[in-house]
């Protein structure tokens, strides 16, 4: 039995491996005026495929997203952002 599972962690090793490495982006987001802003903000960001977590800071009026970037791209994140009512600009 103990081969048996260790035979099956190794053959699970090369695709571990072939998982993406997390992306951040950082987004400019305009139209945050109140504290619920950020709220729908994230909401927004963690509805696209391939966020793992989106923080919102209010008083510097940036998203900072960690995404999968086999899943999802920086443009997609500004697309979501702006839908939702506030426009985004991804930093270079």
């Amino acid at each position: 039995m103990r081969h048996f599972i260790a035979a099956g962690l190794a053959a699970l090793m090369p695709l571990a491996a072939a998982a993406a490495t997390p992306r951040t982006a950082v987004l400019d987001v305009q139209n945050m005026t109140c504290e619920l802003c950020p709220v729908t903000v994230r909401k927004s960001l963690e509805k696209v495929p391939g966020v793992s977590q989106a923080q919102i800071d209010f008083a510097k009026k940036t998203a900072t997203v960690t995404f999968d970037a086999d899943k999802t791209t920086a443009a997609a994140l500004v697309k979501a952002t702006t839908e939702a009512g506030y426009p985004s600009a991804a930093r270079k």
